[in-house]
């Protein structure tokens, strides 16, 4: 009888030992794969220190970047007249930053030539707009002269409102110091009309007010017989109104005290004489 080689088959329980061990043996090499050489590969250049690159001229960055594996790019431009052209202005990753080998710092550079802003408009703003506002033109300001006026905002710019002008241009500025002048008066409107009292008013630096009618026969119609402040009164500081003349009825004379710090005029209307009937 020829001789016959027997194959031993494997009992289920040696089966499925073998595919625990494939299995096991395929976790291991899954865990390693992600947790020991994707973190090799991948942060490999994670101790690279971002330098410092402000101020330096693009000419030294090509060289001085290719021995720390960095790479660069210009992102953007801004002039500025305090720094030399073409040197860095900004960059990102900031100074201090981890990164991978090859890793590119995008800069702002200080351009030669400044580029054309249009100028906004800055009238009637407070400081604190006034500097948003430049900020946002790519302009700074410049010097501040305080003139006497009851608001603290703008009063006029060097350069006008639309105007085109060199990027971070000084633009400076009047403002109104709050108060007004010092030594500024109530003036006296007593029997003056309305176009008259109109005209003291303005040309004395205040605003005018809600007009006030009244009938009295004592004053010529469309003068003014009351004030208030009266004339001569301090007015230093807040904001001050008086009245012009306005056409109200008899049914409508006001009898109301006047706006905080506000000059009231009382403008004279005549009544009517009444007529006598006789029987």
């Amino acid at each position: 009888m020829a001789n016959r080689f027997v194959i031993r088959t494997q009992t289920r329980r040696d089966l499925w030992i073998q595919v625990g061990i494939v299995l096991l043996l395929s976790l291991v090499l899954v865990l390693l794969f992600f947790f020991v050489y994707l973190p090799w590969t991948t942060n490999h250049g994670e101790s690279i220190t971002v330098p410092d690159l402000k101020g330096m001229k693009l000419e030294e960055l090509e060289d001085y970047l290719a021995e720390r594996d960095l790479r660069y790019e210009v992102q953007d431009s801004a002039f500025d007249l305090e720094a030399p052209p073409l040197s860095v202005k900004e960059q990102y990753p900031k100074a201090g930053a981890k990164v991978k080998e090859g890793r590119k710092i995008y800069l702002t550079v200080i351009a030669k030539n400044p580029r054309m802003v249009t100028m906004p408009e800055l009238k009637d703003m407070s400081i604190k707009s006034v500097e948003m506002a430049l900020k946002r033109a790519r302009l700074r300001m410049g010097d501040i002269t305080y003139k006497p006026h009851l608001g603290p905002f703008v009063l006029e710019q060097s350069v006008a409102a639309g105007q085109k002008i060199p990027e971070g241009s000084a633009v400076d500025l009047v403002i109104g110091n709050g108060q007004g002048a010092n030594d500024l008066k109530a003036p006296d409107l007593l029997g003056k009309t309305a176009e008259e009292a109109k005209f003291v008013i303005e040309a004395s630096g205040l605003n005018l007010g809600v007009p006030i009618t009244a009938s009295d026969t004592a004053g010529a119609a469309g003068t003014v017989i009351r004030q208030n402040p009266l004339p001569g009164i301090s007015l230093t500081f807040g904001l001050y109104r008086a009245v012009r003349a306005h056409p109200r009825t008899k049914s409508q004379v006001v009898n109301r005290p006047p706006a905080s710090g506000g000059i009231t005029g009382v403008l004279g209307k005549k009544c009517p004489k009444r007529r006598t009937h006789h029987s």
